[in-house]
């Protein structure tokens, strides 16, 4: 590729192309993932000499214990075994179970998104149906208009007012410019941090302009980028299109309203027992332990409290794997106000708690990697499980 190609390419891809994501980094060789082997080369693992001698036992005070009877698959090698994921939505639903596939839930935001001919083109959606709140509306509206708020992980941005006839302007004018596991924390534009997010997609610079209104020739506007835009139509392949086959899509609807998660950190439990019983019974056992150790710290945050840089825990619904419950996916939010960690775990027990608040939330580390950790991604560092 020419030196002038390669300059028209960085200027127009801020408009046009998706965020990097797992199947598209070798157009990025600069800034490219790499596949941890195993697990501490993901996330350090605890250091009884760095962390204390006690960091790597179970809790002592802890009194919630599963059923009797508690019976999970203790053999198979976890980590690794995940599908690699771009970004992550969850549903505010207000319920912590729902009918056995997410999709099947007449008239909701899961359902649209399974019929939606509209795809994400950043790489892979985990689609969560979750107990967040809904807005009171949610509850009054006509079955399929429901109005309910979404979070989109890893930008930790919240979208209000979202009914499914949106979904396809979700999708287009927010998840797909939004950043993915695999987008490296030092490069991601401003125009994509949660605060920026809806500023972005709806402002002036991000419109066509009138052909009557002189550019400076210090800015680059939309139309021009379009004149010499290269479209990703193949991940291998770089396609120069026609100018005039192209179109600048419209803003999103001005009813979908984004803002930042106040959260710091999320911790999500899959609480499905349509899908298996344990998961039902594991999740709120694990909650009410990851609350008592996170309350001392001020840390803790229940269902509608956004006080800032607390931890938020949600029921989710089925995330594979049921057999290894309980489930646990922690999110931790970088300095740039996005993911910097997903730190999936199985096998957690309500004794686990106390190192999973410690260790993994706080610090980013695993306390028992080889027997609970099943994947993630580290983007300060550009690591991935996949």
């Amino acid at each position: 590729m020419s030196s002038t190609l390669k300059s028209i390419y960085n200027r127009s891809t801020s408009f046009f192309t998706p965020t990097a994501s797992s199947t598209d980094l070798s157009l990025t060789p600069s800034t490219e993932f790499t596949k941890a082997t195993n697990g501490t080369n993901l996330f350090p693992k605890v250091d009884p000499a760095v962390d204390g001698p006690d960091c790597d036992h179970d809790c002592e005070s802890c009194t919630v214990k599963y059923p009797a009877k508690w019976s999970i698959d203790e053999e198979e090698q976890l980590y690794g075994q995940v599908n690699g994921w771009a970004t992550h939505l969850l549903v505010a639903t207000g319920k912590s179970d729902w009918v056995r596939d997410v999709a099947d839930e007449k008239g909701s935001v899961m359902e649209a998104f399974g019929k939606a001919d509209v795809k994400p083109t950043n790489g892979n959606l985990m689609l969560s149906a979750s107990n967040m709140p809904p807005p009171s509306a949610y509850y009054e509206a006509e079955p399929g208009h429901c109005p309910t708020t979404v979070l989109l992980l890893p930008a930790f941005v919240l979208i209000d007012n979202v009914i499914p006839a949106d979904v396809p302007d979700l999708t287009t004018h927010i998840i797909n410019p939004a950043p993915t596991n695999t987008t490296p924390l030092h490069i991601t534009s401003s125009t994509t941090r949660p605060e920026h997010l809806a500023r972005a997609m709806t402002s002036p610079s991000f419109l066509p302009k009138p052909s009557n209104v002189p550019t400076e020739p210090s800015q680059q506007t939309p139309n021009d980028a379009a004149a010499a835009a290269l479209t990703l139509n193949d991940p291998t392949t770089l396609t120069l299109t026609d100018p005039s086959t192209l179109s600048i899509p419209p803003p999103p609807p001005t009813h979908l309203t984004t803002r930042p998660c106040p959260h710091k950190y999320l911790i999500l439990l899959c609480s499905q027992k349509t899908r298996d019983a344990r998961c039902g019974q594991s999740a709120p056992l694990l909650r009410r332990e990851f609350e008592r150790h996170l309350r001392p710290l001020n840390l803790y945050r229940d269902l509608g409290d956004e006080r800032p840089n607390g931890v938020g825990i949600y029921f989710i619904s089925h995330v594979g794997g049921h057999k290894y419950a309980a489930n646990v996916m922690v999110y931790r939010k970088g300095s740039n106000g996005e993911a910097s960690q997903g730190i999936w775990l199985a096998r957690v027990r309500p004794e686990d708690c106390e190192g999973i608040v410690r260790f993994t939330v706080l610090k980013g580390k695993v306390v028992k990697p080889e027997r609970q950790l099943r994947g993630g991604f580290d983007r300060e560092r550009g690591v991935v499980s996949w």
